[in-house]
């Protein structure tokens, strides 16, 4: 076993811990934890592929953002364990996992068997590097970059007006109740 196949199943079960970890755990704020080991054990296996592009990117937006405003929102609304988690009688449990377990043994057994040992061709050079990332993004695809950009900017614009309009309608309602409760 090479050094890399140690570092790919070390990525993987990382990966699948942390993913574990997310889907399982009582406590929001060990759920986003399990969530960040899950998107650092990707970026790895990003490494794993050379394609250190999508490996920061995959550092840069999703453990540095996505992660960390999960956190802010746990911690501002409180974080208590989950009610109602774990509260199904012990046989639907028991049904519930088992179909689960019999659907991906399934699985794996359908892809094994329609799975044939070929060769992959070799990535070409640059291939997922920043470079090439970069020169793809701004020659065959400028368009829809470009559009997705302007996509972006009306969600931020749309967003923030609807938020102003919710504003608005809440500081009149609580004003109209203040005015309703001064005059009784």
């Amino acid at each position: 076993m090479t050094i890399g196949q140690v570092y790919f199943y070390l990525c993987a079960a990382m990966a699948l811990f942390g993913a574990l970890t997310a889907v399982a755990a009582k406590s929001p704020v060990r759920a986003a934890m399990g969530l960040l080991v899950m998107v650092l054990a990707v970026a790895g296996l990003f490494l794993s592929l050379d394609a250190q592009f999508l490996a920061a990117i995959q550092l840069l937006v999703y453990a540095g953002a996505i992660v960390v405003l999960f956190l802010f929102v746990i911690m501002l609304l409180g974080h208590s364990p989950l009610e109602g988690v774990g509260e199904g009688s012990l046989a639907s449990r028991v049904l519930g996992g088992t179909a689960f377990g019999a659907m991906g043994l399934a699985a794996l057994l359908l892809s094994a068997r329609g799975a044939t040992p070929t060769s992959f061709p070799a990535a070409p050079a640059g291939f997922g590097s920043v470079g090439e990332v970069g020169r793809l993004m701004f020659t065959q695809t400028l368009l829809p970059f470009e559009l997705s950009s302007a996509l972006l900017m009306v969600a931020v614009v749309g967003a923030v007006a609807v938020s102003k309009g919710n504003r608005k309608t809440e500081s009149k309602a609580s004003s109209d109740q203040d005015n309703a409760g001064e005059s009784l």
